[in-house]
């Protein structure tokens, strides 16, 4: 339209070298290297997370896969019977040496052999070759030669049949034994223990208990009786008891599916039951209880303190040199070393309150300690303690960044500062509380320094829950997966045989932080949900 006196601009060109466009290009020619460079390194953090998800996957899981056995003939005559796990080239030779599993630790010799590969005249790999986890002396590789029981001698394929039917049954024997131990009889002890009822209430449990002990004799008798007669590689036979002995396999004659389904069984056992032979054979469960019990009761005390410190610290105090003060010294606690947490919680909440309520409440168990010892108690106070600095600071930035106009609206509705802060303010700030959460629980999990000293247990096979009153036993000691990882890795007698254990006690331990984190993350993206922009962290 032509309007008298007014001269109409040309349009802005958005072509080829518009103004529009320059501005766009400029724009993407000013962020230079820096957005590759910060995408690169996400990638190569990922990827190296990734690669270490792998390797202790595949070294961890891959212990429980039944591999086969081979038997190796040597230039000498000798047999070696075991499992090759690793090939190194000799020094200034052109030839290659194997080391080998060998296992019967009970036969005086070690349970690793080297063999040059230049000594090997044959390998084979036998079906009828035995792979045995006993209860004492590890593992057995070798020939089943004969089952005696029952009167009788069963040899060859008999042998095998009646080995796994009589195993199947002395399982359920045993679990049975476990059951009444766990559930009748260490019940009735600590009640006679801590009990000052009546004389007749006492005999009454010292029925109780004699039944029940006489139970488990009668179930340990069914249990023996059979003995499996065994033939190492050099030919040396053992009489080996047959309820000593936890799992039968003979590798080399399973098909794939029996291998997967052992391999399950191997998983299951190891996340089910207790460690053994110093923590390196066995399973971790007592470890995993001990762990996410311990991270939970550290959620629920350090959650109220960091919050209602972060409460009083950006919505209740002066906003002046003090309090700046106090905002630099708890973020300058977070980087104080673990250890230096566990000695101040060795000495408060162990030797000080832990000792004074002994005195107050348990002298007649004096000196034996009840509180004033490591426990569940003191360990989950003291990585509360050390939590404590990261919740405070992720909660007072959601307070900080939750706009003033919502704190004036509520109170300009008629709502008094404390309704204002406990229905706008907080819920509003409940996901950068939850963020807070995350990060202690990432940190506390992991932590083993502090807790050496404040009731970690190498071996702790009661766990701190179970159905006699009070339930909850905050005063026992616990095992955790942390401090498993580090025993089985720097204390073991053979650390070769128990690094797999270790790989995949540290693979679970990565597991149980990503679940505590994600239940966390989800119920996070809930309330964020809920809330509006204005919550996110």
């Amino acid at each position: 339209m032509n309007i008298p006196g007014h001269t109409e601009s040309p349009a802005p060109s958005c072509g080829k070298g518009g103004r529009g466009k320059g501005r766009r290009g400029k724009g993407r020619r000013g962020e230079g290297p820096w957005a590759w460079l910060s995408a690169a390194a996400v990638a190569l953090s990922l990827l190296m997370l990734g690669a270490l998800l792998v390797l202790l996957a595949s070294r961890g899981l891959g212990h429980f896969w039944p591999a086969s056995l081979e038997q190796v003939t040597l230039d000498d005559g000798q047999e070696v019977i075991g499992v090759a796990v690793e090939t190194r080239a000799l020094e200034n030779q052109a030839a290659n040496e194997t080391r080998f599993l060998t296992a019967n630790r009970d036969f005086g010799g070690g349970v690793w052999t080297w063999v040059a590969s230049s000594a090997i005249v044959a390998t084979a790999t036998p079906g009828e070759l035995v792979a045995l986890e006993r209860r004492r002396w590890g593992s057995f590789f070798g020939r089943l030669v004969a089952v005696r029981g029952d009167g009788r001698r069963h040899v060859g394929d008999d042998a095998w049949q009646t080995l796994t039917t009589r195993l199947a049954e002395i399982d359920r024997l045993r679990e049975r034994r476990d059951e009444i131990s766990q559930m009748r009889i260490l019940p009735l002890v600590r009640q006679m223990e801590s009990s000052s009822d009546a004389a007749a209430n006492h005999a009454a449990q010292h029925t109780a208990l004699a039944q029940a002990q006489a139970e488990v004799r009668r179930l340990q008798a069914a249990m023996t009786g059979t003995t499996l007669i065994l033939e190492s590689a050099q030919g040396r036979r053992i009489e080996q008891p047959l309820d000593e002995v936890l799992r039968a396999w003979r590798p080399n004659a399973m098909a794939w599916y029996a291998k997967l389904g052992h391999w399950g069984s191997g998983v299951w056992h190891f996340l089910s039951e207790g460690p053994r032979d110093a923590n390196t054979a066995g399973g971790v469960w007592p470890a995993i209880f001990g762990t996410i019990l311990m991270v939970m009761l550290m959620s629920l005390l350090v959650t109220p303190f960091g919050v209602l410190a972060a409460v009083y610290l950006n919505e209740v105090a002066h906003q002046g040199r003090l309090t700046h003060l106090v905002r630099i010294a708890v973020r300058n606690l977070a980087g104080v070393p673990s250890i230096v947490y566990g000695v101040f919680g060795l000495g408060v909440f162990v030797y000080g309150i832990g000792g004074s309520i002994d005195r107050l409440f348990y002298a007649d168990t004096l000196p034996s300690p009840t509180f004033g010892t490591g426990g569940l108690l003191w360990a989950s106070l003291t990585l509360a303690l050390l939590t404590l600095p990261v919740v405070i600071v992720a909660t007072e930035e959601g307070l900080a960044r939750i706009p003033a106009h919502q704190r004036e609206g509520a109170l300009a509705l008629g709502a008094t500062r404390f309704e204002t802060l406990t229905r706008v303010v907080l819920p509003m700030a409940t996901p950068a509380m939850l963020t807070g959460v995350i990060l202690a629980v990432a940190r506390a999990a992991g932590e083993v320094a502090p807790l050496m000293l404040v009731g970690v247990a190498k071996l702790a096979p009661q766990v701190p829950l179970d159905g006699e009153f009070p339930y909850l036993h905050v005063e026992r000691k616990f095992m955790h997966l942390g401090y498993h990882i580090y025993d089985a890795a720097f204390h073991a007698s053979d650390v070769q045989a128990a690094l797999p254990l270790v790989y995949a006690t540290a693979l679970l331990l990565v597991l149980v932080i990503l679940v505590l984190n994600l239940t966390a993350i989800f119920l996070r993206h809930h309330l964020r949900t809920r809330h509006g922009a204005y919550a996110r962290p």
